[in-house]
């Protein structure tokens, strides 16, 4: 061959990008929000201090002014009433709480190692809020949240809402990390995917969902995968990963062929791992609809605006759970579930 029809090898990583809140990712995933605020002392209305938050931009704060944003929150931080369309959200709260509300009667309060699954196929509505709930100290709140992507087939399908425990999830220990499944398998052990609807329930499609804490210095190995897309995620402080070092906030697109070994540094951190094999089918997606065609985007976009709190069954668009409410989750039927044991934020 040539010289100039040589192709430069750069090893098992294809692409490194900056991931901050907003993170890229490969078809089937649509994209990640990751959340990290330190959010102060709460008040009784479980919120921060008044002086604080009138000198953020209400409504859209997505600054962080003070160390922590408001997001859509007017009183307490978090994202008041909104829509889904066409996709999942798999949500991981490290740390802090989440408050959900949502247009088919269900709610709860999860956080702490939790986790909650919606596959909303159809119009779907909730708020996510993030409660101050300690008075006596700081409210540190971590929040990832993975939009994976339904086919076709799959839009328009009946919503599906699951929490799931932190004593309930699939984790494994390894080289002296703790690795949590939230799909797919990882050393013999798999995951079980909650909701049916969902493109990561079926083995065949590889999908993948890890998210690995790491302490100072561990270092951890992924073998090959046939996964037909592999990208990590270093969240804090600096990371080795084929013998160069990259930054907190970091994204690689590796070879999903090749073994990866990832040396973390004097910060410990969350390690997440997204793996998946593509839909690959053409698809339409503005705002919070993600469908077929531009022409059904727009109807259902029309059909938000005009419906928007036509099925909503609470007093406020921003509800919370009262002061001093443990985690739970309560559906329309009235069924509820409690985790078997507290976490370290009760």
């Amino acid at each position: 061959m040539g010289l100039f029809g040589r192709k430069k090898d750069n090893g098992p990583i294809l692409r490194e990008q900056v991931a901050e809140l907003h993170w890229d990712i490969d078809d089937p995933f649509l994209f990640v929000s990751h959340h990290f605020d330190k959010y102060p002392v709460g008040n009784e209305r479980q919120a921060p201090p008044y002086e604080d938050v009138r000198r953020k931009d209400i409504g859209q704060d997505y600054y962080k002014l003070f160390g922590y944003r408001m997001y859509t929150g007017k009183v307490s931080p978090g994202f008041v009433h909104h829509p889904h369309w066409g996709y999942e959200t798999i949500t991981l709260v490290s740390k802090g709480y989440v408050d959900h509300f949502d247009s088919l009667g269900n709610q709860g309060r999860y956080g702490y190692g939790d986790v909650q699954w919606v596959s909303a196929g159809s119009r779907y509505h909730h708020c996510e809020m993030y409660p101050l709930v300690h008075q006596d100290r700081e409210n540190p709140q971590l929040v990832t949240q993975i939009m994976l992507n339904l086919p076709l087939k799959d839009k328009n399908s009946p919503v599906e809402v699951t929490t799931i425990w932190k004593e309930d999830l699939c984790t494994v220990e390894k080289d002296g990390c703790l690795v949590t499944i939230l799909a797919g398998e990882f050393e013999g052990t798999r995951a079980t995917v909650p909701n049916k609807v969902s493109w990561a329930a079926d083995p065949a499609h590889h999908v993948r969902i890890m998210k690995v804490d790491m302490p100072t210095g561990a270092t951890f190995t992924l073998a090959p995968t046939e996964a037909a897309s592999r990208n990590i995620y270093i969240t804090e402080g600096k990371a080795t990963v084929c013998e160069k070092e990259f930054q907190e906030g970091t994204r690689l697109k590796l070879k999903p062929e090749c073994e990866v070994t990832v040396t973390m540094g004097e910060v410990a951190s969350e390690l997440w791992v997204l793996e998946g094999d593509p839909i690959g089918e053409k698809q339409t997606m503005w705002g919070p609809v993600v469908l077929g065609s531009t022409a059904e985007v727009r109807k259902a976009n029309d059909e938000i605006r005009s419906k928007e709190m036509e099925n909503w069954p609470w007093e406020f668009t921003n509800q919370k759970q009262p002061l001093g409410t443990e985690r739970f989750y309560r559906s329309a039927d009235g069924t509820e579930s409690r985790p078997r044991m507290k976490n370290d934020g009760e």
